[in-house]
């Protein structure tokens, strides 16, 4: 799975528990967008998360 170029924020993995108490592996994903972004190099195609696209980290070409 692909993870944030800025933060490294990527899967995680946990447990989905149920209303009886019974426990089954779930996976939590992060929210990643495919973006194109303006660097030193010029502009390149990479997955972002949208924390660091509300916030500013990365601009958008």
């Amino acid at each position: 799975m692909a993870k944030c170029a800025v933060c490294e924020k990527g899967v995680k993995f946990g447990n989905a528990v149920s209303h009886s108490h019974r426990k089954s592996n779930r996976t939590f994903k992060a929210n990643l967008k495919h973006v194109t972004v303006k660097t030193e190099e010029g502009n390149k195609k990479c997955y972002v998360c949208t924390r660091c696209l509300r916030s500013g980290k990365v601009e958008r070409a």
